[in-house]
């Protein structure tokens, strides 16, 4: 479904991204990824050339501007286009707005949302030149329902999903398609460390009675990138199992 595309992953060391950069794999693209340190990198490019996929990473700080372009342009010249984004990078938080400091909320922002803006800056010059291009970016449950706690992280999902619809409006006369995926449950690294007392109430909210695993929602990115979904654009795709929390 993607044979001959270049895409570039953030947040592709683990969990969805890591899912995400093997489906993408597994459909003929060549993938970059990127994370956060050079060892989380080096351990996933490893971990997935020991399942026969061979990858290429780096590890930009995403809140820089200049390390970001430099990646781009690195991966520009090396392949001759861009093809598809996705930016995954993120974190969470569910301290109460009493617990919460300015610098903990700010940093929520910086790499939920503004790692997204300069990725997204970096790439699209790539895709408008060659009048094409994918950009997906990572949204969630609580952008669409909010969350009990941790305000930052619901706001700079939300503020992604904005992002994404404007951006599909401009980009659009130079078909460019910008989407985002809003995951549900999933079954991470940290959901799977949960109690199970923890996890059985929240597969009650779940219609569909399970958490969704990362290939689930790797498969939405998929169809998203191809050409199957080649007249959608800024929409934002709940897989979250109809959960309603």
């Amino acid at each position: 479904m993607l044979k001959g595309k270049v895409a570039i992953v953030t947040g592709g060391t683990r969990g969805i991204g890591l899912e995400i950069v093997r489906v993408f794999k597994e459909n003929g693209a060549e993938v970059v990824l990127l994370g956060s340190r050079a060892e989380t990198v080096d351990k996933a490019v490893s971990q997935l050339a020991q399942e026969g996929i061979k990858v290429e990473g780096y590890y930009p700080d995403l809140s820089n501007f200049e390390q970001v372009k430099e990646v781009a342009d690195i991966v520009a010249k090396k392949y001759g286009k861009i093809d598809i984004l996705v930016n995954n990078a993120g974190i969470s938080a569910s301290k109460s707005i009493d617990d919460t400091s300015s610098e903990e909320f700010c940093k929520i922002i910086d790499l939920n949302l503004n790692a997204v803006f300069n990725m997204t800056k970096a790439v699209t010059p790539f895709m408008k030149e060659k009048r094409s291009g994918v950009i997906l970016n990572t949204s969630s449950m609580v952008s669409i329902y909010g969350q009990p706690s941790g305000v930052g992280y619901p706001s700079s999902k939300f503020a992604v999903n904005g992002f994404t619809k404007s951006l599909a409006r401009e980009l659009a006369p130079f078909n460019i398609r910008v989407n985002a995926v809003a995951p549900g449950i999933t079954n991470t690294d940290m959901v799977a460390n949960l109690p199970k007392e923890i996890i059985a109430p929240l597969i009650k909210t779940i219609p569909l009675g399970r958490i969704g695993e990362p290939r689930d929602v790797a498969n939405a990115f998929l169809f998203l990138a191809s050409d199957m979904a080649s007249y959608i654009t800024g929409d934002i795709l709940s897989v979250d199992g109809c959960a309603r929390s």
